[in-house]
């Protein structure tokens, strides 16, 4: 008995150093940045959204943050240093919602209080249509939370361990370049128009329209206590928000599912709303031909090339492209007749097309 006891309080010792060692290596490396910013020679993997955007949100060093789904995430955070002199922390959300940017928007003025000059948001209009509380992936409680006692889910995790500490490691090649956080996989042979009809189905066409005013009460309320909140509680940060360039092909679906009236409705909404506000830049890159009519700028339907998103920074700075009160039935009338005059049958003539990309090289 006395030596089972002997075994048993060894046995005891034995696990609770390898957990105190385990608990005290994460606290270290930290890899979802719960309790400090990176240590400066560790090759951080950061490849997870949902459990290391709340970290960077609280312990990063940045001015200014963008926010948004996957039209995000080809970015290059160094332009927004170099075109508006501002430090900026990508937090993207692939397939965001708007519950989404609140809830990120929550952590980083939370942490960074009034020292947040601005926030760069795209805003997938298709969203605001959801419920005000429907997210994209469920909330990690004790990554969001200040509850220590909670944190055992991570400091005690197998998979943080081996997966974000141990394996950059021992293979260091993987590790993320701070600027590109969460760049897509596709290299620039992608990005042709050969690729996107290969993947694209057309969507089915709907017998009866969608009434104008289909979308309205969800968006305003989406504006209302997902958005709109920020503006009103942080005058002192800017918000340049844009809607992103879907390419034609998806202006394709929303005709055949004859939503198009619903969709200009719905664009209408969230631009006036956030038109009311000083603090807010808006830009639309919508009706940007030159760029949503070359399928060679797109790796599917709608995410397109890092030299767009390089044209859209020094939108930002340059102020084209900005939506205002005096512009925006210009700028949704030049969207209506693009969709409802373009010649969809064209775009299948010539799937190599070699019209070069726009701002090609410059991403």
């Amino acid at each position: 008995m006395q030596r089972f006891q002997k075994w048993f309080a060894g046995f005891l010792i034995l696990l609770l150093t390898g957990l105190l060692l385990a608990g005290g290596l994460v606290i270290w490396v930290d890899p979802f940045f719960q309790y400090h910013k990176p240590l400066s020679w560790f090759p951080y993997l950061v490849d997870n959204q949902v459990y290391q955007n709340p970290g960077l949100a609280k312990n990063m060093e940045y001015d200014a943050v963008l926010l948004g789904s996957s039209m995000t995430t080809s970015f290059n955070t160094d332009w927004f240093e170099e075109v508006m002199g501002l430090k900026t922390q990508k937090l993207s959300y692939n397939g965001s919602y708007p519950k989404d940017l609140a809830n990120i928007m929550d952590l980083v003025f939370d942490a960074k209080q009034d020292r947040v000059k601005a926030v760069f948001m795209a805003v997938d209009e298709g969203t605001f249509s959801a419920d005000t509380e429907e997210t994209k992936f469920p909330i990690t409680g004790y990554l969001y939370d200040k509850n220590p006692w909670n944190d055992v889910q991570y400091l005690f995790n197998k998979e943080v361990l081996l997966d974000y500490i141990l394996r950059p490691l021992a293979d260091p090649k993987d590790k993320s370049d701070w600027a590109e956080l969460y760049k897509p996989w596709w290299t620039d042979e992608y990005y042709s128009k050969a690729t996107v009809l290969m993947y694209y189905t057309p969507a089915k066409q709907r017998e009866e329209p969608l009434p104008a005013d289909y979308f309205t009460q969800a968006v305003e309320k989406n504006m209302t206590e997902n958005i709109c909140p920020y503006f009103e509680a942080h005058p002192e940060t800017e918000f340049y928000i844009f809607f992103p360039p879907y390419s034609i092909l998806y202006w394709n679906d929303v005709r055949n599912g004859r939503e198009l009236e619903a969709v200009l409705n719905r664009i209408s909404c969230m631009a006036r709303r956030m038109l009311a506000y000083d603090n807010v830049h808006l830009f639309s890159f919508l009706a940007e031909e030159q760029i949503v009519c070359n399928l060679n700028n797109y790796a599917d339907e709608l995410h397109y090339h890092k030299d767009v998103c390089r044209y859209i920074t020094e939108c930002f700075q340059s102020g084209a492209c900005r939506l205002t009160e005096e512009n925006l039935e210009q700028h949704l009338d030049s969207l209506e007749k693009l969709v409802s005059e373009y010649d969809y049958d064209a775009i299948w003539d010539d799937w190599y097309d070699a019209a070069p990309r726009f701002y090609e090289g410059r991403g």
